[in-house]
Order: C-alpha cells, then sequence, then structure tokens
C-alpha cells in the first residue's frame, strides 16, 4: 500500500479543525430566532428563521464529516486505513487523496 499516513492525518487533522472552528463561528446563527415582532418585522423575523434552519443544516452535515474525520484517524491509529470496511480490499490511494476520509472502496460505495 502507497499511502502516506502521516499525511493522511495531517490533511485530516487540518480539516477537523476548520470544521471545529467553523461550527464555532456560526453558532450564534443557530440560536432562537425572538418573538417579538417590534424589534424585528415578521419578513425580517422569517428570513432570520430560514438563516437559522441553514445554519443547522450545515452544522448536522459537519458533524456527520467530524464523524467520519474520527472513524478515520481510529483506523490511521488501528492500522486499519486504507482498507475498505466491508470488503476490506485496498481502497485506491487515488480515491484516499480525494477524499481521505473514505472508509469504502469505489465498488462497494
Amino acid at each position: 500500500m502507497t499511502i502516506d499516513l502521516d499525511a493522511a492525518r495531517e490533511v485530516l487533522l487540518a480539516r477537523r479543525d476548520e470544521l471545529l472552528a467553523l461550527n464555532e463561528i456560526s453558532a450564534e446563527s443557530r440560536e432562537a430566532v425572538a418573538l417579538d415582532q417590534q424589534s424585528v418585522g415578521r419578513l425580517s423575523r422569517m428570513d432570520a428563521m430560514q438563516a437559522q434552519a441553514m445554519a443547522k443544516a450545515n452544522e448536522r452535515q459537519r458533524r456527520v464529516e467530524l464523524s467520519r474525520i474520527e472513524a478515520a484517524l481510529r483506523r490511521i491509529e488501528e492500522d486499519e486505513y486504507g482498507y475498505c470496511q466491508k470488503c476490506g480490499e485496498e481502497i485506491a490511494p487515488e480515491r484516499l487523496r480525494v477524499d481521505p476520509a473514505a472508509s469504502f472502496c469505489v465498488d462497494c460505495a
């Protein structure tokens, strides 16, 4: 197998740090929208609710990606990185370069 585990770990850790920072930055966007229509007009409140919903959806996507990254880091530590979690065959190095958190080969994905 010609996968540079140190490089893969670095990419995964950098992406994890980026996602955690994005979660922290967007925390305010996910907070409840005020009901006071005197301070916020109805349309502005609807826009705020839509923005809140999008922020929550983005957070869910980040959590899924963080979970995939943590699983890939565990596979590196357990010397199972680069092998399909379904069939056990090697995952193509090109696939891992594109998505270092990939856990399935092309055929099983």
